[in-house]
């Protein structure tokens, strides 16, 4: 029976309104940040209407074509002004332009109008003119034909990128790490005298060298084929400009788009974005590279802060004699979990880069040096300075799970002859894997959003490879993973898209999309672990636990 006041109301009522309004709040403030991400971020792949306004500024009148980016107060006066994306940045050096509400004479939606994502400088918006193609002829828009024929050499140049691509990413940069494999060779062939090894390296150098000039040829007679054609286009303000077809990533005509077209637009917008490479400042392109990096240095963070942690866990509960030198050893852990993350970071660039890796080029890759292998930022140091940081919450997370493990458990298995090492191996470890886990899970969502000591130990803005993937080089420690590789990061491409971008405003929306997908790794990292502890918790259930 509760415990009753005077007034006959249950003692301690208010804390309980009070506590729910809290989590009320809470819960109401992750709502309202998630709301925020996706509406904003979804501007990024939704195609918008192109609009063209007649505006009136200081008497004169003019036409202004564009998307309709958002409304808001007036940054100076009083009112609601527009902000528009013309694109067009080399034209009209910028990408936005901000519209008083009251200069606005009319508006209308003009058909044609063709919006062009080009490889630079950001989107072309206008009227097509004309095709100027590379035997000197002219395909005016008004023929029928015009449209298949740019379909078609838009195409014909995409397959022309991918090719090139293949050509200096693949062959030419395969034939580039073989050069220098053969010059690593020489070197070692210098120090230690050896004649014949030189001699046979030069003489292998001169014939990757003679391949490598001939894909270099071919790359370069292909980039030329890229900018034989041209596409004409009118802007807003009547001048024409020329656009390189090669240039043109992808096209459309907003204005000409049913609801259907639109999703499936949508839909290979968001493909683009998760599986392209970022370019032009990070501010358009994709992020996969950045997926890619999250991804596997969360994964390299775990499988290190897992055994670490359930060890020193497993010993201080279970092997250290209590007293005061294990109590301040709890004290210090915990302590760590406090400990601002860019302290890791500098660290980690002290004790892992500087240390660990400088004494692995000294051991394993001298002929290297000076050029340092492991002795400079990558994602394995990235990796363990985050495991570093968050293996406090491990070890707090399997030492209570471990201290929950009934006695009597453990008492009958050491009465039927069980060594200490074999009960915790069999009895006391399967009971606590549920709480490990929920330790894991609290270091992954940490470790997964840390940006700060990754900037001293490996992170990068553009990355030209990816961590892992079918190649095996010669420095890798595990196949086809490029431990020593610097990397891309999500937090750190949003720090980057937030503020270190030239065109804040069109790197805004790229913020919200970017973010949305961190928070969806990290929620899909943590789903899976919660999953296999549901998993786990189930199968270790007994009466007794």
């Amino acid at each position: 029976m509760p415990l009753l006041k005077s007034n006959g109301r249950p003692a301690g009522e208010p804390m309980v309104w009070l506590t729910s309004m809290g989590l009320a709040v809470g819960l109401a403030m992750v709502v309202f940040l998630l709301y925020t991400i996706i509406v904003n971020g979804a501007s990024v792949f939704w195609p918008k209407r192109v609009h063209a306004w007649t505006i009136e500024v200081d008497g004169k009148q003019e036409v202004l074509w564009g998307e309709l980016a958002r409304v808001q107060d007036k940054r100076v006066g009083v009112g609601e002004e527009m902000q528009i994306f013309t694109g067009n940045r080399d034209a009209f050096n910028a990408s936005f332009r901000f519209v008083d509400f009251a200069a606005v004479k009319s508006q209308e939606t003009p058909a044609g109008i063709i919006d062009i994502e080009r490889m630079e400088y950001g989107d072309a918006i206008g009227l097509p003119v004309k095709l100027m193609l590379a035997d000197g002829t002219t395909l005016p828009v008004e023929d029928p034909a015009f449209r298949e024929r740019l379909a078609a050499l838009v195409a014909e140049v995409s397959a022309r990128r991918d090719e090139i691509s293949h050509l200096e990413k693949g062959l030419i940069g395969e034939n580039s790490r073989d050069i220098y494999r053969q010059d690593i060779q020489v070197r070692r062939g210098k120090r230690t005298g050896d004649t014949a090894l030189v001699a046979k390296a030069e003489a292998e150098i001169a014939r990757l060298k003679t391949i490598f000039d001939a894909l270099s040829a071919k790359a370069t007679t292909l980039r030329d084929q890229q900018s034989a054609n041209r596409l004409v286009i009118r802007l807003c303000n009547g001048k024409e400009r020329r656009i390189v077809l090669g240039q043109i990533a992808s096209y459309y005509f907003p204005n000409e788009l049913d609801l259907g077209s639109r999703l499936s637009k949508t839909v290979a917008n968001v493909g683009a974005f998760l599986f392209e490479n970022p370019r032009e400042a990070n501010t358009e392109g994709g992020i996969f590279p950045a997926i890619v990096g999250t991804f596997v240095m969360t994964m390299l963070m775990s499988v290190a802060v897992t055994p670490f942690g359930v060890l020193a866990a497993i010993y201080l509960r279970e092997y250290a004699r209590q007293g005061p030198f294990v109590r301040a050893v709890r004290i210090a852990i915990n302590n760590l979990a406090g400990v601002p993350s860019i302290v890791f970071g500098v660290f980690g660039l002290g004790f892992f880069v500087y240390g660990v890796g400088g004494a692995l080029d000294n051991m394993l890759f001298e002929d290297r040096l000076p050029t340092p292998t492991y002795g400079t930022g990558g994602i394995i140091w990235a990796a363990a300075t985050l495991a570093l940081m968050t293996v406090p919450v491990v070890i707090v997370a399997t030492e209570e799970s471990v201290a929950a493990v009934p006695r009597g458990a453990r008492e009958g298995s050491l009465a039927l002859g069980a060594s200490k090492w074999q009960t915790i191996q069999r009895i006391v470890l399967p009971a606590a894997v549920p709480g490990i886990l929920t330790g894991l899970i609290l270091a992954m969502a940490r470790g997964a959003g840390e940006v700060a000591p990754l900037m001293l130990v490996g992170v990068v803005k553009l990355a030209p490879g990816l961590p892992i993937d079918g190649t095996w080089n010669d420095t890798d420690l595990l196949p086809f993973m490029h431990l020593d590789q610097k990397f891309m990061h999500l937090g750190f491409h949003i720090y980057d898209l937030g503020f270190q971008s030239p065109d804040s405003d069109a790197a805004k929306p790229m913020v919200y999309a970017t973010t949305f997908f961190l928070i969806c790794l990290v929620l899909v990292l943590n789903l899976t672990a919660i999953l296999m502890r549901e998993r786990l918790r189930k199968k270790f259930a007994t009466g007794a636990f």
